[in-house]
């Protein structure tokens, strides 16, 4: 082998490393140049069948949420509507007394089976409202408080101590220890009313225990 043939060597094997090079740095996204007018309109189908397929879903998507938001709706007002069902299942055992009571009170001889009738009934309402929560508020004889108390008017009564209740005009009631109606009451007359003691939340001061 001649000295010329080996200077030919080296020079061949560097332009084929160059073509290698070349190869390799071509950018991918040019096969996309290379494909057919026919796989190219292949290509844009599929994708958008893809599309058609994701929109639907989207679609779908909607209107489920929406059907849940009308069953969270309706069961709201189902709730709302039938909340206080079972009370008034408690009371028609009340009704049915009150209904016994007055047709007995057309033959006046059963005045006193009628007032036992009625003394009855309202025993049977009170125990049945007692059940969800609902208890009296104690008046006569208790000194006034204005969280549970509405003073009409004041008296003098000598025979009992400045400040209490004297006469009860309308019970009042709490629910589950949260006053629903005070009690109307007239008050035995003294100088200085007691306030409530509220503390440092008002919201809490009123509740009985």
């Amino acid at each position: 082998m001649n000295d010329q043939s080996l200077e030919r060597q080296p020079e061949e094997s560097l332009e084929q490393d160059h073509k290698g090079e070349e190869k390799v740095s071509e950018p991918v996204d040019k096969a996309l140049e290379k494909l057919t007018k026919e796989e190219l309109l292949e290509k844009a189908r599929e994708l958008q069948k893809e599309s058609d397929k994701n929109y639907d879903l989207y679609l779908r998507s909607q209107a489920e949420m929406e059907n849940i938001k009308k069953r969270n709706r309706k069961e709201k007002e189902d709730y709302l509507k039938f909340a206080s069902e079972s009370l008034i299942k408690e009371m028609l055992p009340v009704l049915d007394n009150l209904e016994k009571a007055l047709s007995h009170s057309d033959n006046e001889n059963n005045v006193n089976a009628l007032k036992e009738g009625i003394r009855l009934t309202l025993k049977g309402l009170k125990d049945t409202l007692s059940k969800s929560g609902l208890e009296e508020v104690k008046g006569l004889g208790e000194p006034f408080d204005p969280c549970f108390h509405e003073a009409v008017s004041e008296m003098d009564d000598p025979k009992a101590k400045p400040g209490t209740v004297i006469t009860e005009l309308q019970k009042g009631y709490t629910l589950n220890t949260r006053l629903i109606r005070p009690a109307m009451v007239v008050v035995n007359r003294q100088k200085a009313s007691r306030e409530p003691d509220q503390g440092n939340n008002s919201d809490t001061a009123c509740v009985k225990n």
